[in-house]
């Protein structure tokens, strides 16, 4: 499977964050954040698709819509000419502003971006569109804020391997999920041209550790976060260890795929 432009995110310098006493932002479940070994995978799994996207956001004015934690942005702010962060939870809001003070956020609803029209060159909006009631109303504002020409980068995960055989979502936090044609509806019907479909799978390494752990790396770690019992040093130890370079983004088998990264462009 084809790699992106850049390879581990240990290899790129960031921003260093300002220290604050509040150095982790609160894991409810919602979000993916850094710094805890138990969420390494899931922090890992999005972080690639971040270290993907840089080339497309360099020399860039890239709005981050749902940017969470913050680390995102702050990747991309070592290429952009400017970020702009966007996030409905004044927790995280805070939290990117005291712990990334050189990034730009606003506290607000994402169907009403606080942005002029044609002011943005990318909108990046990674494992947000889920947790949205109006799917289409937010794309609808991606559309107004982008130039002509301009992308929006988006990833969320892909319904038929994260909630496989069902409607309703597996996650709590998430109202719809989207099988690679429902996100390609979604983004046509608002007016974008789709230019790029893609998918995030395991490579080689992960792969292993599927075998592994019964078959599945990823259910292991479920079942024993939902026992409530403490985790096998050896799990810990293997969660621990994944890198970025553990994942491999690829347009091929995209139905397979854990999560859908697609391109889509302002005529």
């Amino acid at each position: 499977m084809a790699r992106g432009p850049r390879g581990s995110h240990d290899t790129i310098s960031t921003p260093q964050p300002v220290q604050t006493e509040q150095e982790t932002l609160a894991l409810t479940g919602e979000r993916t954040v850094p710094g805890i070994a138990e969420e390494n995978y899931w922090f890992r799994r999005h972080e690639v698709a971040y270290e993907y996207i840089l080339d497309r956001c360099r020399d860039r004015v890239v709005l981050e819509a749902g940017s969470g934690e913050g680390y995102g942005a702050n990747l991309i702010s070592t290429v952009a000419t400017a970020v702009t962060c966007v996030d409905y939870d004044l927790s995280a809001v805070e939290h990117t502003r005291a712990r990334y003070s050189h990034l730009t956020i606003h506290q607000a609803n994402l169907i009403d971006l606080p942005l002029p029209d044609s002011s943005i060159d990318t909108v990046v909006n990674f494992q947000v569109i889920e947790h949205l009631w109006d799917q289409q109303a937010f794309i609808s504002e991606c559309l107004r804020v982008l130039r002509p020409g301009g992308e929006l980068l988006i990833s969320t995960p892909n319904r038929i391997t994260f909630s496989p055989g069902r409607d309703t979502p597996l996650n709590p936090f998430h109202t719809r999920e989207l099988d690679p044609d429902e996100l390609r509806e979604l983004l046509t019907d608002a007016g974008l041209v789709v230019t790029e479909t893609l998918g995030v799978a395991h490579d080689t390494a992960l792969r292993e550790l599927d075998a592994t752990w019964g078959g599945s790396f990823i259910d292991a770690q479920i079942e024993r976060a939902l026992s409530g019992q403490p985790w096998p040093p050896e799990l810990t130890a293997d969660v621990a260890g994944i890198r970025t370079a553990d994942f491999a983004i690829s347009d091929r088998d995209l139905e397979a795929s854990l999560d859908l990264l697609f391109v889509a462009v302002k005529p």
